[in-house]
């Protein structure tokens, strides 16, 4: 799973322009086992331009606070979040596939309910079997995302799109550019297995804003 490469200009919000090297040229790579990934992930989840600012209702901005869990109930996702830096080479770095309910928030970048965009990773399959994003591509426009906050703070979500894209077209801008407000992105790996590679040749990303805070 390769996650984009950042820039060299970092920010608080953003890390300049990732390119998802375990995602992708600019998004997840891997995402799972190389060997005997699963193939149902092939199926493309219908398309559907992010949104570059939040419509509707919008929550307050919450102040930093490392995320601990995310809570998906259309998808069965109740997993422990973990922290994710850079590697040597620059990509990000990818939860262990020895944990395939695990996820990784992107800590260069804001926390969940802070202002600009949270990136959270996970695998789609790991070993042959199902891992924590395996049903991400199920997720639609209006579907809620909860994440437990290290203060005991609760951030909610709401989707506003959910795209399949190709790797070596990974929207970069519109995942961890600037916006002006408290936005979530959800990534990890989709469509065609290409076992040459060993990878996925798309990325799943699932964009949100926050609609409410609870403490």
């Amino acid at each position: 799973m390769n996650v984009p490469r950042p820039g060299r200009r970092r920010s608080r919000a953003v890390a300049g322009a990732l390119v998802i090297v375990g995602l992708g040229a600019s998004g997840l790579a891997g995402c799972g086992d190389k060997t005997s990934p699963t193939t149902s992930s092939t199926s493309r989840p219908k398309a559907s331009a992010p949104a570059t600012a939040a419509g509707g209702q919008q929550a307050k901005t919450l102040g930093r606070s490392l995320p601990v869990r995310l809570d998906i109930p259309k998808i069965g996702v109740h997993a422990p979040i973990s922290t994710l830096g850079l590697k040597r080479d620059g990509t990000i770095q990818e939860p262990p596939l020895s944990q395939p309910n695990l996820t990784g928030w992107y800590r260069l970048g804001p926390t969940p309910g802070e202002k600009g965009p949270a990136v959270i990773a996970g695998h789609v399959d790991a070993h042959g079997e199902h891992a924590v994003f395996y049903r991400l591509k199920e997720l639609r426009k209006g579907d809620k995302v909860a994440v437990i906050r290290k203060d005991g703070s609760v951030a909610t979500f709401v989707l506003d799109a959910i795209q399949q894209v190709p790797k070596d077209a990974f929207p970069t801008k519109k995942v961890y550019g600037d916006i002006g407000f408290s936005g979530l992105r959800l990534i990890t790996c989709g469509g065609g297995f290409d076992r040459r590679t060993g990878h996925y040749i798309d990325n799943v990303i699932a964009y949100g804003h926050l609609v409410a805070r609870r403490a």
